[in-house]
């Protein structure tokens, strides 16, 4: 007699209802991750706002859009010089979304809140796909080793650019197309032309991955040729027709800023960037296909002769970021179907456990060893929430102004000024004459030699009469008389 089958079971399968609950759990996780990121960039724009803690004057440059779009005007903003229109800078026509949020919101800690709002959503799809392909566990540590990746906590930290726009938009196409739900990939990912004018090689990049992919589907196949002419399309009518016809120069700002391609390799902070990039990856992302996403991105960064656009500290990796974890996603394939992605085939095996367990910790790895130096962090350390004891006279500073004045100031005060003046910066090209001066001593600007008087520098520099009407913690007002 076989006692063994007749002995009872000591194991005992959880009841379905239990299943159920631990996958509603699980479901929490993408939400509970986007509110995290978004409370902590929000709060950390805050703490840099009403500490003074300027990075460019990008903040107040689309500060003073916000406020043009919102007043229904077009995007002239005298900050970068006399009735230059932003989109003969760069096209981002989906800046004017943000029209709404300066009709409830008239202030430049609006834009920072848009954009952390805008890179936390962005992990709500990425990590629900990424818990559906790796499990629980994993899925969820790829998800916040991207929402607070070296590439969005460097964005959230510079102040608000209009690439936070492309971050969500990039997640949704990709995740989309991971999930083969082709239209709705092609339907994301279509905006981004909106977004940046070197985003529409990114989208036309897009098409061709995705007409490869499902060169055997013609109804997907012709999806993606079309987001492919879409894309080059507008890379060529924004970048050669509508930026120079809207330019105050009549050219391409950008162009001068490219040196030689065999720039592209030198210097080393290059390799170390790519290093970086391919680690959010998990290193094996680099079979992915969607890897190639990075490519025009990086082209222009790389023959640029800026150095900010080479390292990682910007801005710059953001959209690169919803790329890498997409990538590496795509190389581990889904546990369930069996199948990975390995360039043109999308039939490869899925990688063992061990692979699995390395790539996604090899994302991990960056944030981690990054973590300590990222900005993030000031939202927990307790002297970030002290107030700066230049607050009171900034605030003083900007009294001292009479509203809707045309207002030359540095960057320091830039974004707070824009609201309730006409702001153009202190060391711009503009021909008006203003009818106040706001300088900051300690602004980097004036590259530690500030003038001794800010009255006498003012009326040198407009041969214009001018009067001291403020002058206490490192902040001067001058009005013409």
């Amino acid at each position: 007699m076989n006692r063994t089958a007749d002995a009872p079971s000591t194991r005992q399968d959880a009841p379905p209802s239990t299943d159920r609950a631990a996958r509603r759990g699980w479901l929490l996780v993408p939400p509970l991750l986007a509110v995290l990121a978004t409370v902590a960039y929000g709060v950390q724009g805050t703490l840099q706002f009403r500490n003074l803690v300027t990075r460019s004057w990008d903040l107040g440059i689309f500060t003073q859009l916000a406020r043009a779009y919102g007043e229904l005007r077009a995007p002239i903003v005298p900050i970068k010089g006399d009735d230059v229109n932003l989109l003969g800078d760069h096209f981002h026509p989906i800046l004017a979304l943000l029209a709404p949020v300066w009709w409830v919101w008239p202030s430049g800690e609006a834009l920072l809140w848009t954009q952390a709002l805008l890179l936390g959503i962005s992990a709500i799809p990425l990590t629900r796909l990424a818990i559906d392909r790796l499990g629980p566990w994993l899925g969820s540590v790829a998800g916040g080793a991207y929402v607070f990746s070296f590439g969005l906590q460097s964005a959230a930290s510079v102040q608000f650019h209009e690439i936070a726009f492309a971050v969500p938009l990039l997640a949704m196409a990709l995740t989309s197309l991971l999930r083969d739900r082709v239209p709705a990939a092609v339907l994301w990912a279509a905006p981004l032309v909106l977004v940046k004018e070197d985003l529409g090689l990114t989208v036309a990049l897009l098409g061709g991955i995705i007409a490869l992919r499902h060169r055997d589907d013609r109804e997907h196949r012709l999806l993606g040729y079309a987001l492919a002419c879409w894309g080059a399309g507008w890379f060529i009518l924004s970048t050669f027709v509508i930026l120079p016809a809207l330019n105050t120069a009549g050219q391409y700002d950008y162009t001068d800023n490219l040196g030689s391609p065999l720039d592209v390799f030198w210097p080393g902070a290059k390799w170390v960037t790519v290093l970086m990039l391919l680690l959010a990856a998990g290193v094996i992302g680099a079979r992915s296909p969607l890897i190639a996403l990075m490519l025009p991105t990086l082209a222009w960064r790389f023959t640029g002769t800026v150095e900010f656009y080479w390292g990682w500290g910007w801005h710059y990796d953001a959209v690169l970021m919803p790329i890498a974890l997409a990538a590496l996603l795509d190389a581990l394939g889904d546990r369930h179907s069996g199948r990975a992605t390995a360039w043109l085939r999308r039939d490869a095996p899925v990688p063992v456990r061990r692979i699995r367990v390395t790539a996604v910790a090899a994302s991990a790895v960056v944030t981690l060893i990054l973590g300590g130096s990222m900005p993030v962090l000031d939202v927990v350390r307790p002297g970030s929430w002290e107030p700066t004891w230049r607050a009171p006279y900034a605030a003083a500073a900007l009294d001292a102004v009479p509203d809707g004045a045309v207002l030359a100031v540095d960057i320091t005060l830039m974004a707070q000024a824009v609201p309730d003046h006409d702001v153009q910066w202190i060391h711009g090209p503009n021909t008006r004459v203003p009818d106040c001066v706001l300088s900051d001593v300690y602004a980097f600007s004036w590259a530690g030699q500030p003038p001794a008087d800010i009255t006498d520098w003012a009326q040198e520099t407009w041969g214009t009469d001018f009067e001291t009407v403020y002058d206490d913690g490192g902040f001067s007002v001058a009005c013409r008389a």
